[in-house]
Parts: C-alpha cells; sequence; structure tokens
C-alpha cells in the first residue's frame, strides 16, 4: 500500500488548529453496571488532525486467525504511548482530561485508520477486559462518520451512536465484561481514524482491539 511505502510527514502536527472543548459528556446506561458516555464535537479541528495522522502514525497492517485461516485485518493500526514525540499537543490535552475526569491515567492510545467503508472490526469485546475490573475506554472519532454498535453478550438487539469528526465515546463500567461492540462495514464512508485512550497500561502490556 502507498500509505505505508511514503516518508511519514511527522512535522505536520506541529501547527494544527486543533483543541478540546470542556469535558461535559452525556451519559447513557446499557444497564445497571454498564454504561457509555457521549459528547459531540468534543474535539475542533479534527479533521486536521486526521490528515495529520493519517500521514504521521507508524501503522501496521496485519494478520489474524479465522475460521482455520488467516486473513487481513480490515484496518490499519498504530499502538503508542500517549507521551510518543508523533503525537502532537493536542492528544496529550486530550488524555490529560480524560485523566482528570475519570481518576486513572489514560497512558497509552490505540489508533485505528479505516480507509474506506470495507474497513471494519467485528464484535468483541476488548482484551483489557480480561485483565482489569471495569476499564475505562475513550474513544476519539476524527473523519468521516461511522456507527459504532453495542449489544448484550450473546447477541440481541443492538443499540449506538453514528461518530462523527471530533466525537468523544466513553465505554465504563463492566461494559467490557457484559457488552460487545463493533464498527461494521458500509457500502461507502469517507477515511477515519480513531484514537482509543486505554489507562494502566504502560509499555509492555497487549492492548486488545481498538476503536
Amino acid at each position: 500500500m502507498q500509505l505505508l511505502d511514503a516518508p511519514r510527514q511527522r512535522t505536520l502536527f506541529d501547527a494544527l488548529p486543533t483543541a478540546v472543548t470542556p469535558l461535559r459528556p452525556d451519559r447513557f446506561a446499557l444497564d445497571a453496571e454498564c454504561w457509555v458516555e457521549l459528547q459531540r464535537s468534543w474535539v475542533e479541528g479534527a479533521d486536521a488532525l486526521l490528515d495529520a495522522a493519517v500521514h504521521a502514525l507508524p501503522w501496521q497492517s496485519g494478520r489474524r486467525p479465522m475460521y482455520d485461516r488467516m486473513v487481513d485485518v480490515p484496518r490499519l493500526t498504530a499502538f503508542l504511548p500517549v507521551h510518543a514525540p508523533v503525537f502532537p499537543p493536542p492528544v496529550r490535552a486530550m488524555a490529560a482530561a480524560l485523566s482528570t475526569r475519570y481518576a486513572v491515567d489514560f497512558d497509552t492510545v490505540g489508533a485505528n485508520f479505516y480507509r474506506s467503508g470495507s474497513d471494519s472490526v467485528a464484535w468483541h469485546r476488548d482484551g483489557v477486559g480480561r485483565l482489569r475490573r471495569h476499564p475505562l475506554i475513550a474513544i476519539v472519532s476524527l473523519g468521516g462518520p461511522r456507527r459504532f454498535a453495542l449489544r448484550a453478550l450473546g447477541g440481541g438487539a443492538s443499540t449506538g451512536f453514528t461518530l462523527g469528526s471530533g466525537d468523544l465515546l466513553v465505554m465504563g463500567g463492566a461494559t467490557q465484561h457484559r457488552w460487545e461492540h463493533t464498527v461494521p462495514k458500509v457500502a461507502v464512508a469517507a477515511p477515519r481514524v480513531s484514537l482509543s485512550f486505554r489507562h494502566g497500561h504502560g509499555s509492555g502490556l497487549d492492548l486488545g482491539r481498538a476503536e
């Protein structure tokens, strides 16, 4: 893919007109112990951050086993500590604001690059749920709108949100234990990058998936 072969323009982050607004999300209960919080347009200048992230992050393509064969992961990924030099001050400001509100240290970012509507992530719970009780995962969406759906573990009716550029979604409580989530394929979609902030990982822990 040409993107992976092109020089990474790490200086694109230098003058981004990007900022975070005051953090006042709305909470939606999934059940008695599980919730999500949503704040529309939390990040101003999100499209500029998208353009920079596409060129600057160390994207990787992956493969994983499925139905007794190896298949391509239908998106590109990058996993970095939040203080990695590649991230601009607005990303660190996001982590600081989230850490203050939720009283945990959001120290790692898992990024996904959805290049088109064909890129997706299947129904799953994040791997951190196997390692920690009630982990928080905060997702900042950059670029084209995509549906983020949730359903109770085991299947059934789904609920969710269409996330636009600059929107913030936080999953908390027992959500990673009792609910699954997905970004499904669609016929047509503009490029999208998600920044998934995690806490308590350090540099040596497997992040699982990011949305």
